[in-house]
């Protein structure tokens, strides 16, 4: 498919459309609301179903249902929208329910929320941060992918510049794992044995137990922490200070770490891709190389904390982030400038 320009929030809806997604449930709340109007124009058009339900709740139940029966199912909202649905999404992990939900903050103070969840038990979700439009539209794909290869839902956590910055994106071709067998799906039990899904395990006449059934559902999780690891870095060979920053703003700290570089500051930096499971050994590879490193985010502290983690130790772990957002409260604030960032990076730079 040619390139063409588009919206973050339209392209990754496209893409998802593309990859097979064939219902879409939400309700409106800005950044992600042009998700939801971009699906009630196009998925009819493929024979899919929007629904444009009149709670958060209700939407994502709908979405369990949907993706229940084999059917690919996403949801999009924001932080306050993704909180209305935590018990939701424990059970969904927990019944082995593949479902791409997406957050588009306002901010990045949803971190906690996206990669440590604020729902029940052990569950986990796979969490994918874009940097561009175009990344946008190809991690909706593997979204999809990976949901249905563990039966594990996965997040897509981008922000409000993500959603509304309009850039050359290609989508990619139609079709991309639809098909793939699915035989725990629900649906016509004729002529076959009847599927229960559920958060507590099977039907009481199979004598599951709850622990067994936790067991089952959590034992992929170390397999999913080697296998779902994505990030990609820069300038760490000859580096003193390494910044790391995930989603949008990792942009604008790359650019800042290459001004450093034109004044002679030796700046490499790491962007986490994947959250969760989060490239601790990455993070951990450029802390042996350098004297000192940063954390960008636009938050009080959140991604810190996984770096130090990370770090263990090893070297001093600076905070160069913050809260900031524009008067509308979107997270377009003053932080975003490069000379700033390039400020504070100077400030902790190892002399």
């Amino acid at each position: 498919m040619p390139k063409r320009l588009m919206e973050g929030s339209h392209a990754l809806a496209e893409s998802a459309i593309q990859a097979g997604c064939r219902f879409y449930a939400g309700y409106p709340i800005t950044p992600s609301t042009e998700i939801l109007e971009y699906m009630s124009m196009r998925l009819p058009e493929v024979g899919g179903i929007c629904m444009n339900a009149e709670s958060e709740i209700e939407a994502i139940h709908m979405v369990w249902g949907a993706a229940a029966t084999g059917a690919r199912a996403m949801i999009a909202s924001t932080g306050q929208g993704i909180s209305l649905m935590q018990e939701a999404f424990a059970e969904l992990a927990n019944a082995q329910i593949p479902i791409v939900a997406v957050n588009m903050m306002r901010g990045q103070g949803d971190y906690f929320q996206a990669t440590r969840g604020g729902g029940h038990g052990d569950y986990r979700f796979v969490v994918l941060s874009p940097a561009t439009v175009q990344e946008a539209a190809d991690l909706t794909r593997v979204a999809f992918r990976v949901a249905e290869q563990w039966r594990n839902p996965v997040m897509i956590l981008g922000d409000f510049l993500l959603a509304h910055t309009t850039e050359a994106v290609d989508v990619g071709p139609p079709g991309d794992g639809e098909g793939v067998p699915k035989p725990w799906a629900v649906g016509n039990a004729r002529g076959r044995e009847a599927i229960t899904l559920s958060p507590l395990g099977g039907p009481k006449k199979l004598g599951m137990s709850f622990g067994s059934h936790l067991t089952a559902v959590t034992d992929k999780h170390p397999a999913m922490r080697e296998q779902e690891v994505r990030c990609e870095s820069g300038g760490l060979e000859d580096a003193e200070l390494a910044v790391v920053a995930y989603g949008s703003p990792a942009r604008f700290v790359k650019h800042a770490a290459l001004r450093a570089r034109a004044e002679g500051l030796r700046v490499g930096w790491v962007r986490p891709i994947s959250l969760w499971p989060f490239p601790a050994k990455a993070v951990a590879a450029a802390a042996a190389r350098v004297k000192a490193m940063a954390v960008f985010e636009l938050s009080a502290g959140q991604l810190i904390e996984d770096v130090e983690l990370a770090v263990a130790g090893r070297v001093a772990v600076h905070s160069i982030g913050g809260i900031s957002h524009d008067s509308s409260g979107f997270g377009v604030g003053p932080l975003l400038r490069s000379g700033e960032i390039l400020e504070r990076l100077k400030r902790v730079y190892p002399s």
